[in-house]
């Protein structure tokens, strides 16, 4: 596939239920990184076009907030019908700008259907709760309501999983929402707004806007954005959520990662080799739960694991979406192929021994793809940087230590507190593991231990700034505020005027 056979598309905003085509002339140029070249350019919006979205967003939300609760479930109902019977067709978009498989496009797919799915039990998720009684003639209950126009700033490595672990929740929940997806690959999430209007979404209630630094500094500055949601890099993340919050929103920003696996003598090492082939290179590594570094408890455990690694690595196929064998496609762009291979530089010089060099990679037929393989450091310290950056890209670094207790220090010590996992056959080694490790997800022979969509996402430290995790529980308390009321009436009985608070509840 060359540059000039290509045709580039022109992409759109999506504002209150249509296309809008970009008013600026500033544009971003949207990479099939699989063969290098630019089929997409992407508006880059301008403070007034995000603006007229919030705009438009905040006269959408009285009568969405009214729309009764079941009705907004079977909304939801009937955008899972649509993502399910358009998952190819929406596959293929996230492919064909971001890299990763076909496959692996379509599990993303699923997992953020996982949080519809969860929305459409948002009358359930909604009940408040009653005291009857709490004095004399008294009851009290609490109910939570919407907060008004809610963003998400999602990245680049889930474009269909990250969206929608945001706006169907905050929708459900009452809200209306515009969504700022990454200008590297717009096309899926903007596809997704058209379904939600499909499936019989208001004009206005969700709205797409794309952009960069502009158009996200607009959203942080505008009275109107009640809350941000964010998933990105820590230093982005935590410009979000300190911008945001001096403009009084709610923010939840989670952001990078540094994730340990910690491998004990006992491990089963066919599971391990498993596990690290799927966790460290599975999307190429451009995911923040990635396991980018094995902890060995002692030097027998990293022996055996590279006894078994490299052969795996050695026949894992490479190459572009396009090709059905394909296990690992290209990163996202020149950009972070060189980036990456930046990293793999600086770890030799460094020090750490480079066990298989990913750098140089050729794929016949996509010589100009984003390609970088599969990499492994072994005897890396941490005071290198490819142990203290998050690479995000398919490296994998071993690091040795001599006790358990030196590795769950060294995981507790990290900036970083996305995830962790252990692999062992004991099971207090695990229970204490998870007990005592300083991490916000936790992994027992399980490498990437992502929630499902009814429990709540999110890391510790470094990783998330802000009150609440995201989806489940977290992120219905996120997209709503309690209300609480206290009422009484009258019933023949004269009591007078009260000054003071009364013990046991009386008023």
């Amino acid at each position: 596939m060359k540059q000039e056979s290509i045709e580039i598309q022109k992409l759109h905003h999506f504002v209150s239920g249509q296309r809008v085509p970009g008013t600026g002339n500033r544009f971003g140029d949207v990479y099939n990184p699989a063969f290098g070249v630019i089929t997409r350019q992407v508006p880059l919006a301008g403070a007034d076009e995000v603006r007229q979205a919030i705009s438009v967003a905040e006269e959408a939300f009285p009568q969405w907030m009214a729309t009764p609760v079941g009705r907004r479930a079977q909304l939801m109902f009937n955008f899972r019908d649509l993502v399910r019977a358009h998952i190819e067709e929406l596959a293929e978009l996230v492919s064909s700008e971001h890299g990763k498989t076909i496959e692996d496009a379509k599990g993303s797919i699923t997992r953020g259907l996982e949080v519809v799915e969860f929305a459409c039990g948002i009358p359930q998720l909604l009940k408040g709760e009653y005291s009857a009684g709490v004095a004399s003639g008294v009851d009290s209950w609490g109910m939570r309501q919407p907060l008004g126009v809610c963003a998400g700033i999602t990245p680049f490595n889930f474009p269909a999983m990250v969206p929608m672990w945001m706006f169907p929740l905050a929708i459900a929940c009452g809200n209306t929402f515009v969504l700022k997806p990454s200008e590297r690959d717009p096309s899926c999430p903007l596809r997704l707004a058209e379904l939600m209007q499909e499936a019989g979404l208001p004009d206005g209630v969700l709205n797409v806007i794309n952009g960069d630094r502009e158009a996200v500094d607009a959203l942080l500055d505008d009275e109107r954005v009640q809350a941000i949601s964010f998933v990105g890099s820590t230093p982005v993340g935590e410009y979000i959520y300190h911008r945001g919050t001096a403009h009084n929103k709610r923010v939840q920003a989670l952001c990078g990662a540094k994730n340990h696996m910690v491998v004990m003598p006992d491990a089963d090492m066919d599971q391990v080799t498993d596990a690290v082939l799927g966790a460290a290179y599975g999307s190429a590594g451009e995911r923040c739960m990635a396991i980018s570094v094995v902890v060995s408890v002692g030097d027998e455990p990293a022996d055996r694991l590279i006894e078994q690694l490299i052969p795996r690595l050695d026949n894992l196929r490479v190459g572009p979406y396009t090709d059905p064998g394909t296990e690992m496609g290209p990163v996202i762009n020149p950009a972070a192929k060189e980036r990456i291979e930046g990293y793999i530089d600086k770890g030799v010089e460094e020090g750490a021994i480079l066990v298989r060099d990913g750098r140089g990679i050729r794929v016949p037929g996509s010589e100009n793809g984003c390609f970088v393989g599969a990499t492994v450091f072994d005897h890396v310290t941490p005071d290198m940087c490819i142990y203290t950056d998050e690479i995000f890209g398919p490296v994998l670094g071993i690091v040795r230590v001599r006790s358990y207790d030196e590795a769950v220090q060294m995981i507790s010590d990290n900036p970083y507190g996305n995830g962790t996992a252990i692999f062992t056959r004991d099971g207090d080694s695990a229970r204490e593991f998870c007990d005592r490790v300083r991490i916000g997800m936790v992994g027992v022979n399980v490498p990437i231990p992502v929630p499902l969509a009814f429990h709540s996402f999110g890391g510790w430290k470094n990783s998330l700034f802000g009150d609440h995790a995201m989806h489940g529980p977290e992120g219905i308390r996120f997209y709503t505020r309690l209300k609480t009321i206290t009422t009484r009436w009258p019933s023949g009985i004269k009591e007078g005027a009260v000054f003071n608070f009364k013990a046991g509840g009386e008023h």
